[in-house]
């Protein structure tokens, strides 16, 4: 099938894109529809609807709904990254960087919806081993490498890096969640600083 509004007032679009395009409306889509009412309640056919493209555009791109889904959890997760990155480097010392790094997460966290998708949702729909491995490829790669950058300046002797980057992890998710449900951050922020500051003696 053709996908719908295939010019636009500059003339005829090319192929990629007419595809990015359609793709980028129906993440959109499928964001507003299950941050308002949740995966299990939205239906493909609403997703198409509120994109304004034929069903035949959705198979294109996704291979059914859960895949859909996928997607978009890992352009959240990409969003995350990008935003951590963003107000943290090697110049900081381990506890400032992890500092900034955990308040650009809850930051980040804190886009509407995005808590629900990732920390909701997502687990439900792909399971925990996959969101693990999204978060790996994104989010939970600069969480290591703070760990790491952290090791070399002689804050985390003995430590397994892994396993810690996966507690931290957890700890800064239910953070976040709290956070996002009207939570105080500043007390969030604050037992996340003590916290830190424990893990990271030199």
């Amino acid at each position: 099938m053709q996908e719908k509004n295939e010019r636009d007032s500059g003339g005829r679009r090319t192929q990629a894109e007419r595809r990015a395009e359609t793709r980028r409306a129906l993440l959109e889509a499928a964001r507003a529809l299950i941050v308002e009412k949740g995966y299990a309640e939205t239906a493909t056919p609403e997703i198409v609807k509120a994109a304004n493209v034929t069903r035949g555009a959705l198979y294109h791109h996704f291979a059914d709904k859960a895949d859909l889904m996928r997607a978009l959890v890992l352009l959240e997760s990409e969003a995350i990254a990008a935003d951590i990155n963003a107000e943290t480097d090697t110049s900081q010392t381990p506890l400032d960087a992890f500092m900034a790094g955990a308040q650009a997460y809850f930051t980040a966290m804190s886009v509407p919806g995005r808590a629900r998708i990732m920390l909701l949702e997502g687990p439900t729909v792909l399971g925990l081993a996959e969101m693990a491995e999204i978060d790996r490829q994104t989010g939970g790669a600069t969480l290591l490498e703070g760990l790491r950058h952290a090791a070399n300046h002689g804050a985390l002797k003995d430590i397994p890096l892994e396993p810690l980057a996966d507690l931290l992890s957890s700890a800064f998710d239910r953070a976040a969640l709290a956070i996002a449900n009207g939570e105080d951050r500043q007390a969030y922020e604050t037992a996340t600083r003590k916290l830190l500051a424990g893990i990271l003696k030199e």
